[in-house]
């Protein structure tokens, strides 16, 4: 795969964002991801709009967890006409929250007509592994347990999330099934699903191509992905299915998957062998790989057209998955 391979309008979003130089804490990493989504935002399709925003806290294990309701039109409190959807956002477990994520909320929830829960889950360092597996679980049986408030039907809770938000998702679909509360499907856009070896083991890293291969000027690295790792997560806890679901020893039972992934990216293989973890285990999947671009791509329909036709088909998929599953 050669660099001219990456999509045109992607690969100017990177000149033009980039850094001079690499952030030298986590306040600059922070103020850097929180700069970049809001220059995304802004090319965003103001007809991805929802109906309604609505802030909420909600008392977490380890203290107030915000979330923020989104509604599509036509939606109404306790209509129970549609799918509700948690979403976990990107960001490593470091940097990222809901603001930071706006887009890909409001996109989840005008494209797949779904009301959506957006988490914002506590953050290492300051909150290390288990931290934000945990909010992630309340959060989803909050949800759970309001979905005729949020106007969601019964049969028709989903996560959702990209990146590290996207092994959150995963990983919370394992310990939905494992408490016996089925979820109706998972949605997982290039999702972490192996941080055992923090991503500086060579063997580890050896069995997962695109990790030697994905160049680094397409935005994520390796290099990034260990230290974000180190930031959340103990050595000795790096292979606990909570934080590495592709860890898991029993797959089976848990909610069908829809599994999106980008060639350019260094989480490729291990997003793809996830998906065929799953099939194995006689788990529905859907899955693409997108081979033209890279991590974060969900972002950027503002900014690409292929990024844009993408993200459409995350929710088209999603939504063609729910159509397929038996209510009741």
């Amino acid at each position: 795969m050669t660099e001219s391979a990456i999509d045109a309008d992607i690969a100017g979003w990177l000149a033009r964002t980039s850094p001079d130089g690499e952030p030298t804490n986590i306040e600059e990493s922070r103020a850097l991801t929180r700069r970049i989504h809001e220059l995304a935002l802004q090319h965003m399709n103001p007809a991805l709009l929802p109906d309604s925003e609505t802030d909420e806290v909600i008392d977490g294990p380890g203290g107030p967890v915000p979330v923020r309701v989104f509604r599509p039109a036509g939606s109404k409190s306790g209509d129970g006409e549609r799918a509700t959807i948690v979403y976990f956002h990107g960001g490593g477990w470091v940097v990222g929250d809901i603001d930071s994520y706006l887009g890909h909320a409001r996109r989840l929830c005008t494209q797949a007509d779904a009301v959506v829960v957006s988490v914002g889950f506590r953050l290492a360092p300051e909150h290390r592994f288990p931290a934000a597996f945990e909010d992630a679980v309340f959060a989803t049986e909050w949800a759970a347990g309001h979905l005729a408030e949020l106007g969601g039907r019964p049969d028709s809770l989903v996560v959702a999330g990209d990146s590290a938000g996207a092994q959150l998702a995963a990983s919370v679909a394992i310990a939905r099934r494992n408490a016996g509360q089925p979820l109706a499907a998972q949605l997982l856009l290039y999702p972490v699903t192996d941080v055992a070896g923090r991503y500086l083991d060579p063997e580890i890293n050896a069995h997962y191509m695109s990790r030697r291969t994905t160049k680094t000027n397409f935005g994520l690295t390796l290099e990034g992905m260990a230290n974000f790792a180190k930031h959340y997560v103990d050595e000795e806890s790096s292979a606990d299915w909570r934080v590495s679901p592709m860890r898991a020893a029993d797959l089976s039972g848990i909610a069908p998957a829809v599994i999106h992934t980008a060639t350019l990216d260094v989480l490729r293989t291990e997003g793809n062998f996830y998906g065929e973890a799953l099939r194995k285990a006689r788990v529905t999947v859907v899955s693409r790989e997108w081979p033209t671009l890279n991590h974060s791509y969900f972002g950027l329909g503002g900014v690409s057209a292929v990024a844009d036709g993408a993200a459409e088909q995350a929710a088209e998929d999603l939504r063609e998955l729910l159509r397929a599953a038996p209510k009741g």
